[in-house]
């Protein structure tokens, strides 16, 4: 007997398993992990997943749910377990009157699949409020606690997407949000969105809804148009190769970065003229190219061939590689 994933991943592409857990006490997942033999997938809120169309071994889904929070003169700590919704986390803490979730507003997905790929909006991370990620080692059995410093954080990526992969199953998330933290304003269009809605005081609150506002307008409902939301990362370069091809390329979308400059995947695949083209079951968004949508009865095979077509010429016109954001699973 088979398992329909199709509704548990928000491309909405057809995949069969063998079998699922879904587990909500420490207690089911323990006795869960036990009885995984073979390939075991973990699966989330499914929001950042490329599924086969079938997965020849178990589903193991963490819904753990909680939210705690304890107040301090000057933070406010909040443990969040992995089957909460991030949205809904957020939406919680703006509630209590806290700031510094505000810009990570309606990202989709579950807390537990967070930190895989250190989640980020509009100038903010999760590293940035992050204090621990407490995980059960699949290899073991034994729980641990991992730092900051310990999950390796870099741009989309962390110790359990690159380092570790698969070998941990996130049980919850601790949050630091400082009591003074300032409001971050001051990346893509937040400013001018609140210039918009004309508000008297900006807080936390005006942030997030300018936020909610502007992924509205960029991006698809992933119940009406099967997406993963950002399908490629921004690709990070040099100095120099900015400015060559800034030379090449009057207009050229970049910001500082590590590495020198990180450019606009969007705005590469946009020029390159894809906006709104696709072959047939996939394409990029007519209103943010950086999306890679399922039009209808997509399958894996078809995102996987419509992305490698972008990243073919993303490269011939502009000699920049771009790297797939969601899990490839096949």
């Amino acid at each position: 007997m088979s398992v329909s994933l199709q509704a548990r991943n928000t491309l909405g592409l057809p995949c069969q398993a063998q079998r699922l857990y879904e587990v909500h006490t420490l207690t089911e997942l323990q006795e869960a992990l036990g009885r995984c033999k073979g390939p075991t997938l973990l699966l989330s809120g499914g929001s950042n997943v490329v599924l086969p169309e079938r997965w020849e071994g178990t589903v193991l889904v963490p819904a753990l749910r909680g939210i705690r929070a304890r107040e301090e003169a000057d933070a406010v700590w909040i443990d969040a377990a992995a089957g909460e919704p991030w949205a809904d986390l957020v939406r919680w803490t703006l509630d209590q009157g806290w700031a510094g979730l505000e810009n990570l507003s309606d990202i989709p997905g579950w807390v537990g699949a967070a930190p895989l790929q250190n989640i980020g909006a509009y100038g903010v991370e999760l590293a940035d409020v992050l204090v621990e990620v407490q995980t059960i080692d699949r290899r073991d059995g034994r729980l641990r606690r991992w730092s900051r410093q310990d999950c390796a954080f870099a741009y989309r990526d962390s110790v359990f997407k690159s380092g570790e992969p698969d070998t941990q199953v996130v049980l919850g998330l601790t949050l630091c949000l400082p009591r003074r933290s300032a409001l971050r304003l001051d990346y893509g269009d937040i400013r001018s969105e609140l210039e918009r809605m004309q508000v008297e005081s900006i807080d936390a609150r005006a942030v997030a809804q300018a936020v909610s506002r502007l992924r509205a307008r960029k991006l698809p409902d992933p119940a009406k148009l099967g997406n993963v939301g950002s399908f490629f990362k921004n690709p990070q370069i040099s100095l120099a190769q900015a400015q060559a091809l800034e030379q090449q390329e009057p207009g050229l979308v970049s910001y500082p970065s590590p590495q020198g400059r990180k450019l606009a995947a969007a705005w590469l695949i946009d020029r390159c003229g894809l906006r709104g083209q696709g072959n047939g079951k996939v394409a990029c968004h007519q209103d943010q190219a950086l999306v890679l949508v399922n039009l209808g009865g997509a399958t894996a095979a078809d995102v996987l061939s419509w992305a490698r077509h972008v990243q073919d010429c993303v490269r011939q016109r502009f000699a920049v590689d771009l790297e797939i954001e969601p899990r490839i699973y096949g």
